[in-house]
């Protein structure tokens, strides 16, 4: 069997390999940690995290980071990965966690796509299958395919002999990349000493900033300045880790699909809730958005709906002019890309959901599709109601 150099474990750290090099290379983690070698292994593992919160997570990294020559710096970018895991592990944020797993099995599939095929069969065996192998248990093949969304991967539509999954030899680095992921999440988050993470406590502000500015981002293309206070609030509250009630979750789910926001942004919201599950929250989210379950797509509860359930906080001038938060989205959205026409539409206002001056595209359409809208948000909330309530008694 092929052996495997210093730059290859800086390829793949997540390896036993490269974890006895660390653990031969220092004496205890804190005092590692307060090294010189440590405090740069901390840095690198800092701009790991980072590129994890930046990447697409559907697709491979755009670019990947060049592995040095010199065998000190080799042993930094070794070092920075169970760093990074320690790191994630502190955060107390599963959405880091898994952004973190995503990230790294991403890189590796970027690296086996050019590997030698002898070095991948080392890799692939470190992960309890074959580099080369078209064949897979079928159990283990449900788990590694659980999170993959392309309808080829789905069983059914699998060739399956004697519990055997038939897979293409094309599609082995996509396994392999999965199989890491499962392995990383299973083995995350680390149980790591307080005091530990109080000393990593300046990198770990440094990446809530880094979040923080990344939400921004994200909610650039939707016009973050226009939520009404209503959904402004609940996702302050869902930074701030705080507990939101069924409705609370409903309301901003159902919101941000109408405006456009993809499922996957959607769920990264939650990922800084004391309880986020991951698999539940994204079946949660899909079911919202018309994309499982019966199909149905949901509408944000109106206005009067958010009141009965104490959501409706800090209402402002346009809210008495509303009946809907999404009315609410599209007439501010309008004023803040239509500045010079504000002043002149906010005298013509009749008490209705949109001034003269907006464009029909622009809002909810006739007072028919209006009615329709109503009564199509009445029924889905009472079913809402009933699934939420079907959710806790299996809780």
């Amino acid at each position: 069997m092929v052996a495997l150099d210093l730059r290859d474990l800086a390829k793949y750290s997540f390896l036993k390999e490269a974890q006895s090099f660390i653990s031969a290379n220092t004496s205890s983690l804190d005092q590692y940690l307060d090294s010189p070698a440590g405090r740069l292994a901390v840095k690198e593992a800092y701009e790991i995290v980072s590129a994890s919160l930046r990447f697409n997570p559907r697709q491979p990294p755009e670019t990947l980071p060049d592995v040095p020559s010199e065998a000190a710096a080799v042993r930094i970018i070794i070092s920075a990965y169970p760093v990074s895991r320690l790191l994630v592990s502190c955060s107390g944020d599963r959405m880091l966690v898994d952004r973190l797993c995503r990230y790294q099995s991403w890189k590796v599939y970027r690296y086996l796509q050019e590997e030698d095929p002898r070095k991948k069969e080392v890799i692939a065996a470190s992960l309890g299958l074959s580099g080369s192998s078209t064949e897979i248990p079928v159990i283990q093949y449900v788990e590694i395919a659980s999170r993959l969304t392309d309808d080829r991967w789905r069983l059914v539509n699998r060739v399956v002999e004697k519990g055997i999954v038939k897979i293409h030899k094309d599609e082995i680095d996509e396994i392999l990349r999965e199989r890491l992921r499962v392995i990383m999440s299973q083995n995350l988050p680390l149980k790591v000493p307080p005091s530990l993470c109080i000393s990593l406590q300046p990198v770990l502000d440094r990446i809530k900033v880094t979040i923080q500015e990344r939400m921004l981002e994200e909610f650039g293309s939707v016009e973050e300045s226009a939520f009404p206070p209503c959904i402004q609030a609940i996702i302050a509250a869902l930074v701030q880790r705080t507990h939101l009630t069924h409705m609370g979750r409903f309301a901003v789910t159902a919101f941000m699909h109408n405006i456009g926001m993809q499922n996957t942004q959607i769920v990264e919201l939650y990922g800084h809730v004391p309880d986020f599950d991951l698999s539940k929250t994204m079946y949660q989210v899909d079911h919202i958005s018309g994309q499982g379950g019966s199909g149905t797509e949901y509408t944000s509860p109106l206005c009067s709906t958010m009141k009965t359930h104490a959501l409706c906080v800090h209402p402002d001038a346009l809210c008495s002019k509303v009946t809907h938060p999404l009315s609410y989205y599209k007439q501010k959205k309008w004023m803040i890309t239509n500045p010079k026409k504000k002043n002149s539409s906010a005298g013509s206002q009749s008490g209705g959901d949109v001034p003269d001056q907006v464009p029909a595209t622009a809002d909810n359409g006739d007072k028919h599709e209006q009615r329709n809208e109503v009564r199509s948000t009445a029924l889905q909330e009472d079913r809402k109601h009933d699934e939420d309530r079907k959710e806790d008694n299996k809780a």
